[in-house]
Parts: C-alpha cells; structure tokens; sequence
C-alpha cells in the first residue's frame, strides 16, 4: 500500500456489452477518487450505471477500458487483472446490499466470524474481533441471536459488521437502506460515515434515497454511463 494513497480510483473506465448493433455502453469513461476516510454516495436513475460501476471497482465485473487502484496500486488494467482478484476483494473491499443476506442457520456473531475465518483467522482472535464490531455497531446484545431474531436494521448493523472483519480500504454498499423505514435509513447512513471517518475507509454508497445526503462528504451522479460531481454535499439533482 502506497502511503496516502486513495482507496480506489477509477482513470477513464469503460464498460461496453455487445458489439454492433447490439453495443450497450454502460460506463463511458468514468474518472473518480475516494480519499480513505471519505465517504460518498452515489446518485443516478435506474439503468444508469451505477451498478456497473459498484461492480467493476469491487472487481466483480472488470471494465473494457481504463485502470482501476486500489491503495495506489493498478489492480486493472482494463479486463486484464494485475492481482489475485478473489484475494484482493476478500482483504481490502467490503460489501454491502440492501438485503443483509445473512447466513440464516449462524448467529449474529457467527455471520461475522464467518468473514474473519475466509483470512484465516479463528478460535478466539475472531470471537474478540467479531464482538468488539458488533459493540461499535450498537448489536452487542444481539450476538447470540439468529438474523430472524433480528430488526431489519439490527440485520443491516450485522451485515455491516461482517463486511468491516477484515478492515478493509474500501466499502461498496449498493442501496443498503432501501428496505428499510426513514428513521433505520437515516441511521445507517450516518453509520456509514462515522465508519470511514473512524477506520479511515473509503466509502461509497449507492442510493437513491437523497433524504440523508447532508451525511456524505462528496456526491457523485451517474447518468447513461456518464459519471459527474455536484458541487455540495447537500445538493439534490433536479
């Protein structure tokens, strides 16, 4: 890792599906930087490509064209990989979605650990881990229990957790309130920002919910492929 490195950055990627008449262009050059410790949402309508965009820079779904970095580090260069890509995402990206998909059969504390063994790490190390996130979330108590035993927004706090195991650079979460009312939504979101600031992860969230935008640092806006700024943090696209 390169010493103040941006969590990630996008130079000029491209996603191109199909070919001829049947070309779609899902991203068209898009160009961003998240500082870690900053956090930013990420607006657009349905279709527009934010999802695309989520996937590439969470190495899922590589881009056509243009460099992909993480901690300063070139980790695509367009399709071509650069690192072990399934080894990348599991130690310096975290993933959220807006169903908490958790293991249904593993308790609270268990849907954390899991995380924690895909690194190696186990027995009490990962017990310890799990239950000092799970008390900076606010779901300590609830350890125990099974995610149907859980509030939507107590299973969204875990899902959370889980995706904070392996103190990752950057966390992606993809419509995280969605599911649930105002008041959990509001509190997810700045959720999200007292974690980038506190672990000093780059953080970005895709929503469409712009109920909560004051809590973000920055605001991308993505439309027919095309990624841009707003100037303010609590500016709405009209």
């Amino acid at each position: 890792m390169t010493q103040h490195a941006p969590a990630i950055e996008t130079i000029g990627i491209s996603k191109i599906y199909g070919s001829g008449n049947t070309e779609v262009i899902a991203l068209r050059e898009a160009t961003m930087t998240i500082q870690r410790g900053e956090v930013v949402a990420l607006l657009g309508p349905s279709g527009s490509g934010k999802s695309t965009l989520l996937s590439s820079i969470g190495l899922i779904n590589p881009p056509t064209s243009g460099q992909i970095k993480i901690d300063g580090k070139v980790v695509m260069d367009g399709p071509k990989p650069f690192v072990n890509l399934q080894r990348y995402r599991r130690e310096r990206l975290g993933f959220i979605f807006q169903k908490s998909n958790l293991i249904p059969f593993l308790s609270a504390i268990e849907n954390v650990m899991i995380a924690l063994s895909i690194s190696g790490i186990e027995g009490r190390p990962a017990k310890r881990r799990a239950m000092e996130l799970l008390d900076s979330l606010g779901v300590a108590e609830r350890a125990k229990n099974l995610p149907s035993a859980l509030s939507g927004g107590q299973q969204q706090r875990v899902a959370i957790a889980r995706a904070l195991a392996n103190k990752p650079s950057l966390l992606l979460a993809d419509e995280p309130t969605a599911a649930l009312d105002s008041k959990l939504g509001r509190q997810v979101m700045e959720l999200f920002r007292e974690i980038g600031h506190e672990n000093q992860a780059g953080v970005l969230v895709v929503t469409h919910d712009q109920r909560s935008l004051e809590v973000f640092d920055r605001i991308l806006h993505m439309d027919d492929g095309l990624l841009t700024e707003l100037e303010v943090a609590n500016s709405k696209p009209k």
